[in-house]
């Protein structure tokens, strides 16, 4: 399984990210908002784990941008706050969990297992959109033609699936940046073609015929 951890705290950070490994769990560290979220978009993860309390953007900010995008990885809120308020906002937000400061190290073990299960659990329902000879299963972020796979980013995910809802027509780059990045600081026409690219190469990869499509100043199309 793979976690992201995000806390500001360096040694706190530490001390959870090798009692994770120890544990067998490949482990992703952010220490603020804005590089909680580049990883989120970036990459899958099994679970999340995210303090309130963390510079640039608050874990509560994270969390709502994460959910709107459609992201439901599972989160374990971590705060030094324990009213009840607080942890309402945090389940209203979409938080699956909640840990109050200072906790035990195998109480978070335990619920980090408990929501790893719940995901696997729900890859059994797989929800797969066709397009051509494609396959793209949402749940696992697998891309596939005939017996060939390959995974999917976050963002690659995204930006396929506007595609091939727009169905062969053409997909504005502002269309893509507005629905794709939550950030607008990240949406620039580099990242778009960046990512463009790069499902290019995985369409390749899989022995599609369905090529992704660009025409001057106007965007991008998937043809069957």
């Amino acid at each position: 399984m793979k976690v992201l951890l995000v806390e500001d705290n360096i040694q706190l950070n530490k001390a959870l990210s090798t009692l994770l490994k120890r544990n067998s769990y490949l482990v992703d560290s952010a220490f603020d908002g804005e590089e909680a979220l580049i990883f989120i978009e970036g990459y899958q993860y099994d679970v999340i784990i995210l303090d309130i309390m963390i510079p640039k953007i608050d874990g509560l900010e994270v969390l709502r941008r994460t959910r709107s995008q459609g992201n439901q990885t599972p989160i374990i809120m971590l705060t030094a706050k324990s009213t009840i308020e607080d942890k309402i906002t945090g389940l209203d937000y979409g938080a699956d969990d909640y840990l109050s400061k200072p906790f035990n190290s195998e109480e978070l073990l335990a619920r980090v297992r408990a929501l790893g299960r719940r995901k696997v659990q729900e890859y059994v329902e797989k929800k797969e959109v066709s397009y051509g000879d494609l396959s793209i299963d949402e749940k696992s972020y697998v891309l596939k033609c005939g017996k060939q796979s390959t995974s999917l980013s976050n963002k690659e995910l995204a930006i396929l699936l506007l595609l091939v809802k727009a169905n062969g027509e053409v997909v504005s780059q502002e269309n893509i940046s507005k629905n794709a990045w939550e950030l607008e600081a990240y949406s620039t026409s580099e990242n778009v073609w960046v990512y463009i690219s790069y499902l290019r190469k995985k369409l390749e990869t899989v022995g599609s015929k369905c090529k992704i499509k660009s025409i001057r100043y106007q965007g991008y199309y998937l043809e069957k």
